[in-house]
């Protein structure tokens, strides 16, 4: 994870995990180019897979990879 990734305060994430919380895709999305737009791609992609992902229950993970990936996806198995 880049330096910058880790001086980025963790109020600064409070929205996109509300967002993801109320499972609203199109904040997520607004929210994820304000945030790359601010800060630039490298350090979004270290902030997501580094400090947003690891923070989230599995739920979440999972409607987030729907989200992400629904464009030519008709089922999601869930694997136990």
């Amino acid at each position: 994870m880049t330096e910058t990734a880790t001086l980025i305060p963790l109020i600064t994430f409070i929205p996109i995990f509300t967002a993801i919380s109320e499972r609203n895709w199109l904040r997520f999305k607004e929210l994820e180019l304000e945030f790359a737009d601010n800060y630039g791609v490298e350090t979004w992609a270290d902030v997501f897979n580094f400090r947003v992902m690891p923070a989230l229950e599995p739920e979440a993970k999972r409607w987030l990879l729907i989200q992400k990936c629904s464009q030519g996806i008709k089922s999601v198995k869930i694997l136990k």
